[in-house]
This record gives structure tokens, C-alpha cells and sequence, in this order.
């Protein structure tokens, strides 16, 4: 039967679940509290260029052609993807670079220039991160854990593929040099997670980087949030900007709909959850309808770190200089400098940089003669007690010296435009619990069934998508739990037909 589902949040995984409900028969109505889609993919205007709040980094695009797809369209009659080479350009302390793309031929060359003997360690590397991803990836991401028995019968699986271990100790296991450990152990920080303390399983990513590419999208990541908001209206969905929800209503094991910020009461048959699932639990939900097992097992989750992001545009170019379109710049420390991030919870002096240069594949997004950047550095959340209103300024003009004696010369007498966000726009702004930039850390017991669940465990109508359910952050994450959400709601079905007289019965059953 037909549902009337509200989805709270226009983040990657609710604009994917919208599309993916509204073209399986339903009506589907989107309350975005920001003036724009996007979520966190929000687009900063600033004397001519476009700054992509995040994400950047667009892996297995695939994924969008299947929303497009479910919908009865073309992706490429919306939006336009490129593909990025390198995938990265990635610079340890002395700024020696190391780039790596889809092409193993290339990647065994370029690590034959930092340790010859990790050639062959690659390939056992590459060999068993495969089964991971096909465990891992293909047939789990996109299945929900809902009960324990969903864990066990993949524990034995996870055990084999030595989940136990972490990302960096599995790398270790078969590359020697430090350095390229670093280079085949980073991704759990693209999704919130310490590469020391992140399940093997995130390992996957590399292979996932390898079998489908990263691409960039035309226009930037607001392109493809502007391409979904379209598809998503050409349903006949309705999205509501500027209409932030203050409670998600409830009556004993169901949920009856939304009341946004203005007081109004808008009911549904369901409702999908895009918002951060800690401050959903905290600030949506009234606390006597939790069950006491939800408000103690949201009480223990992690949260991941957060980030501090400066958006910059400059008057000159940069094109001689060495760099890519994705750059990580690593600092002469790495163990040390996450356990700050995540253990000790301190800021440090030092820092490793993620430097996104758009403008080098794509011009439009900058005026003329411009560059457009975007530098990010991981910093703890909020529960670290650090002051952003004291310490943002100082931070944001250590990293842009540090770019400018290291990267970008002149960069600050260059500079025309620029916005820097901290943890606290994540609390703020974004409704993350804790500041946290990825929602729950990704760790061995917060992944599968251990993760908030898809569908609430106390309501029978409340389901969830985005970064802090399963399978989590980064976008297969989010768009992998938009296909679970779809699949726990089930199409619309025919109405039934009324028989009103003995015509009309006949009719129902005549050929």
C-alpha cells in the first residue's frame, strides 16, 4: 500500500532513499533544516567560486546510475562524472610524493621507487583485500543487521578475514616500508575511523579505489545533490527547505510523523532518518519512549573525530607546483598524531593535511585565473573540551603558513575568498553529537549489528541511513544504507479494489 514516508535530512543516504521510495510507488516528502540540500555536501558561494563542503572523494559511481536507474532515468542526462589520475598524490614530511591509480602496472613502479621489496608484498596485499571486499562489500553493505543472529552467521567469515586485526597491523603484514604502510592504511580516516584502530574489513576500501576508480563530478559534489534534488522532484517528491524537524512523534511501537521548528505537525506512515543517529536518539526522540536497552547502547557508542576544514580561493594559479587533484600531505608523525586525535583528545602542533584542488580538473568552479582549494585537517571532537572560539584562528593560520612555506607560495596575499567550518559547525550546524565529523567511529564493536540498526529497534516505522547506521560512513556507505531502507519498507502495493454491486464483481473477475 501506498506510504506517506517523511525523510528528515537531504544528505547523500536521504536523497538516495527518497528517489528510491518515491519511484517504488510512495510519497515522499524531504524536511532539510539548511537553505539548501546537501547535508553535509553543502555548496559555499564566494566571489565566483564554488566551494564543495564535502564529500570529494566520489567512489563506485555505479551507485548513482542505479538510483537513476530505480527512478526510470539516465544519470547522465542530470550530471556528468569524470575520472580522477592519480587518485591521490600522497607526500610524506620531506614533500616526496607517491601517487597511485587504478593501474597496478603503475603502483608497483612508483613502489619500486620508495622499497622494491614491497612489490610482491602488494600483491598479497591486493589478493586479500579482494575476499575482504567481496565479503565485506558485495554481499554485506547493503544487508542489514537487525539481530544478533544476522552477526554470527558472518562472525566465522570475519574471524577468517582477520577483522580482529587493524587496518595498518593487515597492511603491515605485507609492506615493509613505513611510508607506503601509512599510503595503504589511511582510508579508515575518510570515514571516521583510526587506520590503528579500525577493523580490517576497512581495508577494502583501497580495493574497492582499484576496481571502480574515483571520479569527479562536473560542476563538484553539489552537482550530483542538485541532479538527486531534480530526479527526486521529477517523481513528484517535495522537499522543504529552511525546515528544521524539533521531534520525531511516537505512539507506543510506531511512528506517527515530524514536528518541525515552526510547530507544525506533519504526519507519515513511516519516517527516514538522515540526521546524525546520536543526536536523532537525543534531541528527536522523547526519552521515556526509548526502551532502557537504546538509551544504554546509544550511551556507549564512540564517536568519530571531527574536522577542521578551510574553503579557499585564490587570485593566481597553482598548476606548477606539484600537486594533484587529491593530495594527502602526512606528517613526520602518524601513530602519535592520531593517538592525539582520538586517544588523548589534545591538538596538536602538528598536523596531516587532506588538500582537495578541484579547479585542476575542473575550471568552472573558480573565476578566471582562480584556484579553488579546499584543505582539511582531522581534529578530536568535542568531547576533548578544546575552545574552537579561542583556538579555530590560530589553528587555521598555522595550517595556511605551513602551505604556503611548503606548497603554495604567497598563498595568503592570494588569497579572495575564504571560509573555515571547526567541530562546532558541526554541532551546530550539521546536528553532529559530539561535533563528530562521521557520526559513530568505525571500530570492530561499532560495525555490522554492533552499529545502530536501519530500522529502530523500539519503533516498527523508523528506519535510519546516512554515516551513523550500518554500513556507515563515505558514500557506498551512505547510499548502500538508502538501498537497505528502501528494502525494509518494500514497494507500494495496489490498492485494493472496492466492489460496490454485483457488476462490478463480475468485472473483478472476468478475463
Amino acid at each position: 500500500m501506498k506510504q506517506k514516508i517523511i525523510v528528515v535530512g537531504s544528505g547523500f543516504g536521504g536523497l538516495g532513499a527518497a528517489i528510491r521510495l518515491q519511484a517504488a510507488g510512495h510519497a515522499v516528502e524531504i524536511f532539510e533544516k539548511r537553505d539548501k540540500p546537501g547535508g553535509r555536501a553543502y555548496v559555499y558561494e564566494i566571489n565566483g567560486f564554488k566551494f564543495d563542503g564535502g564529500p570529494t572523494v566520489i567512489t563506485a559511481p555505479f551507485m548513482f546510475d542505479d538510483i537513476w536507474e530505480a527512478a526510470g532515468k539516465k544519470r547522465e542526462d542530470y550530471f556528468q562524472m569524470v575520472a580522477c589520475d592519480p587518485f591521490y598524490r600522497i607526500f610524506d614530511h620531506n614533500k616526496r610524493a607517491f601517487d597511485y591509480n587504478g593501474d597496478e602496472a603503475f603502483i608497483l613502479d612508483q613502489i619500486d621507487q620508495w622499497n622494491p621489496a614491497d612489490r610482491e608484498g602488494y600483491r598479497q596485499f591486493m589478493g586479500t583485500t579482494k575476499a575482504i571486499f567481496q565479503k565485506g562489500f558485495v554481499e554485506l553493505a547493503d544487508k542489514p543487521f537487525l539481530n544478533v543472529m544476522d552477526m554470527l552467521r558472518v562472525a566465522p567469515d570475519l574471524i577468517k578475514l582477520q577483522s580482529y586485526k587493524s587496518v595498518y597491523q593487515y597492511a603491515s603484514q605485507f609492506i615493509q616500508n613505513e611510508f607506503l604502510r601509512r599510503c595503504f592504511s589511511f582510508h579508515p580516516l575518510l570515514v571516521g575511523g583510526n587506520p590503528f584502530n579500525a577493523p580490517s574489513i576497512y581495508a577494502m576500501i583501497h580495493y574497492l579505489e582499484r576496481e571502480w576508480g574515483i571520479y569527479y563530478a562536473v560542476g563538484g559534489t553539489g552537482a550530483i545533490v542538485n541532479a538527486m534534488t531534480r530526479l527526486f522532484e521529477d517523481l513528484g517528491g517535495r522537499i522543504h527547505l529552511s525546515r528544521g524537524v524539533d521531534e520525531i512523534l511516537t505512539d507506543q511501537r510506531r511512528v506517527t510523523g515530524i514536528r518541525t521548528e515552526d510547530g507544525v505537525v506533519h504526519q507519515a506512515d513511516a519516517v527516514v532518518s538522515n540526521a546524525d543517529v546520536g543526536f536523532t536518539y537525543d534531541k528527536l526522540i522523547k526519552k521515556q519512549a526509548q526502551s532502557w536497552f537504546t538509551r544504554a547502547n546509544m550511551a556507549r557508542m564512540k564517536y568519530s573525530m571531527s574536522l577542521f576544514v578551510i574553503y579557499f580561493g585564490t587570485k593566481t594559479q597553482y598548476r606548477d607546483h606539484g600537486l594533484s587533484h587529491h593530495n594527502i600531505i602526512l606528517g613526520e608523525r602518524y601513530r602519535g598524531l592520531l593517538d592525539d586525535i582520538f586517544g588523548k583528545k589534545v591538538l596538536a602542533d602538528d598536523f596531516s593535511l587532506y588538500l582537495h584542488m578541484p579547479s585542476l580538473t575542473d575550471p568552472s568552479i573558480a573565476p578566471p585565473g582562480g584556484e579553488n582549494f579546499y584543505v582539511l585537517s582531522p581534529v578530536p571532537h568535542l568531547g576533548s573540551g578544546i575552545d574552537w572560539t579561542q583556538k579555530a584562528k590560530p589553528y587555521r593560520d598555522a595550517i595556511m603558513q605551513f602551505l604556503e612555506d611548503n606548497y603554495l607560495p604567497d598563498l595568503q596575499a592570494n588569497i579572495i575568498a575564504e571560509h573555515y567550518i571547526d567541530p562546532l559547525h558541526f554541532q551546530g550546524e550539521l546536528n553532529s553529537r559530539m561535533g563528530s565529523a562521521f557520526s559513530i567511529e568505525p571500530t570492530l564493536t561499532q560495525s555490522a549489528w554492533f552499529r545502530p540498526h536501519n530500522r529502530a529497534d523500539d519503533f516498527d516505522n523508523l528506519y535510519f541511513v546516512g554515516a551513523g547506521t550500518h554500513p556507515g560512513a563515505g558514500l557506498p556507505g551512505v547510499l548502500s544504507s538508502s538501498i537497505i531502507a528502501e528494502n525494509l519498507i518494500g514497494p507500494a502495493m495496489p490498492q485494493p479494489q472496492m466492489i460496490t454491486n454485483d457488476a462490478d464483481a463480475m468485472a473483478a473477475v472476468m478475463p
